[in-house]
């Protein structure tokens, strides 16, 4: 995010004064403020979080099988679907 970007709608939280007391020491220790450092880091966890959704991992043995399946060719008509997918833009850049 463009650090002179507009921003037009407004995220407000309730904290204690000890949260919002170690976010300002946080903040300022990497030269920013308060605002620029929370919307950072909420950014940086919801980014982590939608990929979360869409990594899984596999043992050796059941990666090749589903490799395989994924070289198989794709039937004509399961192309068209498969081309609006891969045109969608991931969450985690909206």
């Amino acid at each position: 995010m463009a650090r002179n970007a507009t921003r037009d709608v407004s995220i407000n939280i309730r904290a204690r004064n000890a949260q919002r007391d170690l976010i300002d020491r946080a903040a300022e220790a990497v030269g920013k403020n308060r605002s620029d450092f929370m919307l950072e880091a909420a950014c940086e966890r919801a980014r982590n979080v939608m990929l979360d959704q869409t990594f899984f991992g596999l043992e050796a043995k059941t990666f090749e099988r589903f490799r395989a399946l994924l070289d198989r060719p794709l039937p004509p008509r399961n192309r068209a679907a498969l081309q609006r997918l891969l045109a969608r833009k991931p969450p985690w850049k909206s």
